[in-house]
């Protein structure tokens, strides 16, 4: 697969502990995106954050946090991409997601 070098860089910004259907959301969302066929999909677990609530969230020794913030990134075209976009309206009930333009230099397999 190849991707043109002007891409999308699509980030849902979310809680570990979020679920969809009795299972993680970031874990639902990755494989959404491989059923789709989009170029690849990466989740990156945050050691602290907050919200719109507020809420800190930490990976401190003292306190671990059991809901630490992840990040699910995703770079494909636009137009592949949106075919994304209402599984995630449906997915996301708290949360953030952004998409912004990203230049694409290498994207090989093999």
């Amino acid at each position: 697969m190849n991707l043109p070098e002007e891409g999308m860089l699509l980030r849902i910004f979310a809680g570990e502990s979020d679920q969809y259907k009795g299972k993680a959301l970031y874990e639902q969302i990755v494989i959404k995106a491989r059923e789709l066929n989009l170029a690849g999909a990466t989740v990156i677990r945050g050691i602290m954050g907050f919200g719109a609530h507020s809420r800190m969230h930490t990976a401190k020794l003292l306190r671990l946090s059991e809901d630490l913030p992840v990040i699910i990134e995703i770079v494909d075209t636009e137009e592949k991409l949106n075919t994304l976009l209402p599984f995630l309206d449906e997915m996301v009930k708290e949360g953030l997601i952004t998409l912004e333009k990203v230049r694409v230099i290498k994207y090989r397999h093999g």
